[in-house]
């Protein structure tokens, strides 16, 4: 079995230190430029997640904050410079963003893997690379996303115009929290809008850091960029503010299906929602390389402590190669090493909180009362160090019912419920048995069966023979209560602007 070991080579050793001294400080808000203090008392403390311990703190947002950063977007949108300056022009500054991004790489992972738990590794290859790749990406759309010439019928020249939405108020969720602002700030800027971006209150100090950087580095105009912090009350608030042009969240289905209605009753703004998963992963005995399978299926939900959307959390295993499929994949479970994001030799970090770890542990429990078998975990790792810290075992189930809580419901952590099959049809129907539709994923060695298959999963995307391709030239999103739209390529920029037809008239 191949051992993926997680190491430091290659990559920027962990700024701890600065990290240390940089939190030592209460955290203000940033609106219209400045760092300012909430009007209000209240000061929310961040716990570090692999030892329990408080890692700094920051001031909540009152309605009176949102009020001054919309007032600050609204202004920097309508009458300051960022509305006159020029497509290349907005692509120089997204491309000075994704540079200054790459300098503080380290600085941000640190506080990435302090503040939410995940390896420092992958806070440093995986969310800040991608932050700074998000913003180069976006600064190539600016002067390529345009209006066309319509054809209509009779003496009339009909065309479109694509303009900028307006101010955007963007949520980001815990899981991914710096790479997820980038991917909601870089296509907002691209196209023209102010923002106003509020992150989850577990994960907020990467995004304050981001802030600093780019005011240090005197980027963008006063207004253009805000962040408000604090919790659900914050975000509600956001969704139901009267002059914010759009909202954009990635979270839970439970908060989204919120905010849609915060917004019905508000200004019936536009609501992109990127929510929950329960992604089906299907292995066919005819796929060649079963090994390969396992092994992808492993660490496409393992990785990142299980705290992804789209993970392959029901593996499906044709009745052949169930057994073997259990067996492998419990093995490579039982070798994974929980600990400390900094030690190399760790290949899981910790759950984002007490609340989240106990949540998994309460699906764990579920599982096994429900008659789901544990064959590798199933408990929290309180070994060593560990014991300080918010750590859950990766932990495999067998002879998993399709109907099970585990099996319909989102854990959002190192939990994977493998179910047995025989026939297409059946893996089929099971398969699309879930109020989400965010991934899909199939191994077949049957290129008809693969074509055939793809077809009839119900969800956003649709991975054969590679659980979890991800490129910001494809579209990133769900069906049913998996989201609203579609996030990445060119979908982010339609997200961010409105269509208007003029016609003349000759």
């Amino acid at each position: 079995m191949t051992q993926v070991i997680k190491r430091f080579e290659g990559i920027e050793q962990p700024q701890l230190e600065w990290a240390n001294e940089w939190l030592k400080t209460t955290k203000k808000l940033y609106i219209n430029g400045e760092w300012v203090d909430s009007s209000g008392e209240t000061v929310i403390e961040s716990i570090n997640p692999a030892n329990g311990e408080v890692l700094g703190q920051y001031q909540s947002a009152q309605k009176q904050e949102v009020d001054a950063a919309v007032k600050a977007a609204r202004l920097a949108f309508e009458q300051g410079p960022w509305k006159e300056m020029s497509r290349k022009e907005r692509g120089k500054t997204l491309r000075k963003i994704s540079a200054i991004i790459k300098e503080h790489q380290a600085e941000l992972a640190t506080l990435e893997a302090l503040d939410n738990g995940k390896l420092y590794t992958e806070a440093y290859n995986d969310d800040i690379q991608e932050c700074a790749d998000l913003f180069e990406y976006y600064a190539g759309w600016t002067d390529k996303y345009y209006g066309q010439n319509n054809p209509v019928d009779g003496n009339f020249l009909s065309v479109t115009t694509t303009d900028p939405i307006g101010v955007c108020g963007q949520i980001v969720p815990f899981n991914f929290p710096l790479q997820m602002a980038a991917l909601k700030l870089s296509p907002a800027l691209a196209m023209g809008n102010t923002v106003i971006l509020k992150p989850a209150d577990k994960t907020s100090f990467s995004a304050i850091r981001l802030f600093e950087i780019i005011d240090e580095a005197g980027i963008l105009p006063k207004g253009v960029i805000n962040l408000v912090l604090g919790g659900g009350d914050v975000g509600s608030y956001i969704s139901r503010h009267q002059d914010i042009n759009k909202l954009s969240f990635t979270g839970s289905t439970t908060v989204g299906k919120q905010l849609i209605h915060d917004s019905a009753d508000s200004n019936l703004k536009p609501v992109t929602l990127e929510l929950g998963g329960k992604s089906p992963n299907i292995i066919f005995s005819d796929y060649p390389d079963l090994e390969a399978a396992i092994e992808r299926s492993f660490y496409g939900l393992f990785t990142h402590k299980g705290e992804k959307c789209s993970a392959p959390t029901r593996l499906f295993a044709q009745r052949e190669i169930y057994d073997e499929v259990v067996e492998k994949i419990a093995e490579y479970a039982r070798n994974y090493k929980c600990g400390d994001p900094f030690d190399p030799e760790s290949d899981q970090g910790a759950q984002v909180s007490q609340q989240h770890m106990e949540s998994i542990l309460t699906y764990i429990e579920s599982g096994k009362q429900q008659g789901a078998r544990i064959v590798a975990g199933g408990k929290r790792d309180t070994s060593g160090e560990n014991a300080k810290g918010y750590f859950v075992e990766p932990t495999i189930f067998a002879e998993v019912d399709n109907k099970m809580k585990i099996a319909q419901e989102e854990i959002f952590g190192p939990v994977l419920c493998i179910i047995p099959f025989d026939t297409e049809e059946e893996v089929v129907a099971m398969a699309n048995d879930t109020i989400y539709g965010l991934g899909a994923g199939l191994w077949t060695g049957d290129t008809a069966r693969a074509h055939r298959v793809a077809n009839q999963l119900d969800a956003g995307m649709v991975f054969v023979n590679r659980y979890g391709c991800y490129d910001f030239g494809s579209p990133f999103g769900g069906t049913k209560q998996s989201g609203w739209g579609k996030e990445y390529a060119i979908h982010s920029l339609q997200a961010f602007t409105k269509t208007r037809a003029i016609w003349f008239a000759y």
